[in-house]
């Protein structure tokens, strides 16, 4: 039977946009995969790369309406422009429609079938959609067209927990790691998977080292507090959490973790569950990026 945990970070992969530091982490994307253009092989018209380098920083910004509306004025001037596609994508996914952005991630593709953002586009709508086979089918496309990429590892790992293949995410996440040493998304990835996978020892000392950085993102921190809880140290947890959360909040999680410990020790079996991208349940604070 799963784990609360499991049934948790299942409901919040598909409930808020996996990333890294964008806007509030929590639910929402991070800048780096929403903006990143690597490799699209296909140049805008010179007219409306202004109108994209601005969209590009109204979305890192938050700022979807004026995002949409310079994506949506590049694409009139040019309606084969990857990026400006795969940027319109992005923001419909930032602010939740999926379906919408996933066709636009589409087009993007059909025009480039070898450029990169569109593709890890298409694979986290599938991750919203359910559809794990085809996000790790789509992430592993990636990696052969761009190896280590650190989002498509990300990303990958993520979907191999979520379809319930943790030795394998772990392993991934950790070769990720050493092509692309001290990335911070790879590692907050790998310590929340170790953490409801049934380590959380281990996972707090992966957590440790990216907490231990003064711009370490809030997910790291909420993830190690889930570890220490899990391990039964409220007061440590308690103190990080009291960082990012208010009270009630820090509460509600203190409350989880014990009854979450109450029910592993009636059982015998430590919580098993998924890593997921920078994402946050709404009592467990939780994340993980794709």
């Amino acid at each position: 039977m799963k784990s609360s945990i499991q049934q948790a970070a299942r409901s919040a992969i598909l409930v808020c946009a996996i990333t890294f530091v964008f806007a509030a982490v929590g639910c929402t994307t991070t800048t780096r995969q929403v903006t990143d253009t690597r490799p699209v092989l296909r140049n805008s018209a010179p007219s409306t790369m202004s109108e994209l380098r601005i969209a590009d920083t109204a979305l890192e910004s938050g700022n979807f309406d004026l995002a949409t509306s310079l994506y949506e004025k590049a694409l009139q001037a040019d309606p084969k422009s990857v990026p400006g596609l795969t940027g319109l994508g992005n923001t419909l996914y930032g602010v939740g429609d999926y379906t919408r952005a996933g066709v636009y991630y589409q087009r993007a593709s059909q025009i480039e079938p070898k450029a990169t953002p569109p593709l890890i586009g298409i694979a986290r709508v599938a991750i919203h959609q359910r559809r794990f086979d085809d996000a790790i089918a789509t992430y592993r496309r990636v990696l052969t067209l761009a190896p280590n990429d650190p989002l498509a590892c990300a990303g990958l790992g993520a979907a191999l927990d979520l379809s319930g293949d943790h030795a394998h995410a772990q392993a991934l996440l950790r070769e990720a790691l050493i092509a692309n040493p001290g990335d911070p998304m790879l590692s907050v990835n790998l310590g929340l998977s170790l953490t409801l996978g049934g380590d959380p020892r281990q996972g707090a000392n992966v957590l440790l080292d990216v907490t231990r950085f003064p711009a370490a993102p809030p997910q790291a921190r909420q993830n190690l507090a889930l570890a220490y809880g899990l391990l039964g140290n409220d007061d440590a947890a308690a103190a990080i959490l009291s960082r990012d959360l208010p009270k009630a909040s820090v509460q509600d999680n203190l409350r989880f973790y014990e009854l979450q410990r109450g029910r592993d020790a009636q059982t015998g079996q430590p919580p098993k569950s998924v890593a997921v991208s920078m994402v946050a349940t709404p009592k467990v604070q939780t994340a993980s990026v794709k």
